[in-house]
């Protein structure tokens, strides 16, 4: 009986999008979690989702999808906008902010402001459980286009050969899924008196690095005020991949100014507000979201030049996404890297610390008050499944209808509308919601840990971060 609940829900919310973005206990120090803790069966799904029984389309009709362009966020620390022409079978996808080099072997130039164009399929027939769902999900095959950067060529990979190809998932009002990754790695400088090998960034590979997306934004200012829960999730690849989770309770004012009462850890750099998403005030830009310089950094550094290190040069984006009726600021993190002048470097800017954080308003939230399917995208570079039901949450893999890691969820913390988790294993972290987006992290490794196809072993499992999109309550 279990394994026929778990494998419809995993069917049901295999219908709408994929989504992401990526310490906790730290801010405003919301106490201990008293959520009850699950083990073995207990874990397990508690029954499906409601179903009011009738077929309701899952993104709109097939003609209408090319007119959304839906601008949102990667855990790669990119800011993407993307277009996909459900008729035509094409798609067009462009960088606005990125971190990620153009080419395997160095740091810069990066994918910032390059365009490619490629074609779309569907998932072949049995991939997903209806006609509907497959209508709605599209692979990304090659990209070709002209890079910003270096006037060059620029293509991502094509269909065949990629075992876990980057799909985006367009629903209602959000879309989400994957976008092309890349092949990150530098040998990393060598300086007169210093050595060799500074800075160097190990191999690894990612077949698509995890997004989330609106179709519709707003820069309208006066949407942002108020205090909101947060959940963040960076990397750091010159620290070899490492990684931080940790939670945040921040108030913005009228201006874009940040300040917080958050408990700074002390490997943590928060700004003088003592925010850790945003640096200095919001600033918009031409693209339709928000600047901030000097971001916090939540991953220890690896820093040029190594005397007099020139700190935080990367940069924090918002983008006020408009869904269901509410405001959630999605604040990407991208990293920037300057080598400066040879040999010496002593001119250099390095802070690559990149990553992805979602912000819910701090209103409170009752036991029940985000039940309901997910699905979404993980910091394993997976696709995956939550069902959250009052105190019990299951993940479940989407593609095997299996249940995976099971966990509590404790409410009434001291921050209205925080949500603390803990896991079969006792690891601990929160949960957040609104307009009908969640986003989780667990001090923990969840879901078997990282995909295989998209990095290295030694990518770290712990922290696990996810956002999901809720598809039926």
């Amino acid at each position: 009986m279990a394994d026929a609940i778990i494998r419809g829900l995993a069917m049901a919310i295999a219908t709408t999008p994929l989504l992401i973005a990526c310490g906790g206990g730290k801010a405003d120090n919301p106490g201990p979690i008293n959520s009850p803790q699950c083990s073995g069966s207990s874990c397990g799904v508690q029954g499906p989702p409601a179903s009011n029984g009738t077929a309701a389309a899952l993104c709109p009709a097939t003609a209408d999808i090319v007119k959304s362009t839906f601008l949102g966020g990667a855990g790669s620390g990119e800011v993407v906008q993307i277009n996909i022409d459900a008729t035509a079978m094409t798609y067009t996808l462009k960088w606005l902010e990125s971190p990620i080099p153009l080419r395997t072997g160095t740091v810069t130039p990066t994918r910032a402001g390059t365009q490619i164009t490629g074609a779309v399929i569907h998932p072949p027939t049995g991939t997903l459980p209806t006609a509907e769902q497959t209508r709605c999900a599209f692979i990304l095959g090659a990209g070709t286009g002209t890079a910003a950067g270096d006037g060059q060529p620029y293509t991502t990979p094509g269909f065949a050969n990629n075992p876990n190809p980057p799909m985006i998932f367009v629903g209602q009002g959000v879309a989400g899924g994957g976008i092309p990754g890349a092949t990150v790695q530098f040998d990393g400088l060598s300086i007169p008196l210093i050595g060799s090998g500074i800075g160097a960034v190990p191999n690894r590979h990612f077949d698509f690095y995890p997004f989330l997306g609106f179709a519709s934004t707003t820069t309208d200012i006066t949407k942002l005020p108020g205090t909101y829960n947060g959940l963040l999730y960076h990397l750091a690849p010159s620290g070899n991949y490492s990684t931080v989770a940790t939670n945040t309770v921040e108030t913005f004012d009228a201006s874009g100014t940040c300040t917080s009462s958050n408990t700074a850890n002390p490997n943590y750099s928060p700004n003088a507000g003592g925010c850790l998403t945003t640096g200095n005030p919001l600033t918009l830009n031409s693209n339709g979201y928000f600047d901030s310089q000097q971001a916090p950094q939540i991953v220890q550094q690896f820093q040029l030049p190594l005397v007099g290190a020139t700190g935080k040069s990367g940069t924090a984006h918002m983008i006020l996404g408009q869904v269901n009726g509410a405001t959630v600021p999605l604040v990407v993190r991208t990293g920037f890297i300057n080598l400066g002048t040879a040999p010496l470097h002593l001119d250099a800017k390095v802070d690559d610390e990149s990553g992805i954080a979602m912000l819910a308003a701090a209103t409170p939230l009752a036991s029940g008050g985000f039940d309901g399917g997910y699905v979404g995208a993980d910091s394993n570079f997976k696709y995956t499944a939550t069902l959250i039901q009052g105190a019990v949450g299951t993940f479940i893999n989407p593609s095997t209808s299996a249940g995976e890691s099971g966990f509590g969820l404790g409410y009434g913390l001291p921050s209205p509308g925080l949500v603390g988790v803990q896991d079969a294993k006792g690891k601990t972290g929160f949960a957040i919601a609104s307009g009908g987006l969640y986003a989780i992290e667990i001090q923990g490794a969840e879901n078997d840990g990282i995909a295989s196809t998209s990095a290295n072993a030694d990518t770290p499992s712990t922290p696990y971060f996810g956002i999901g999109a809720q598809i039926s309550k």
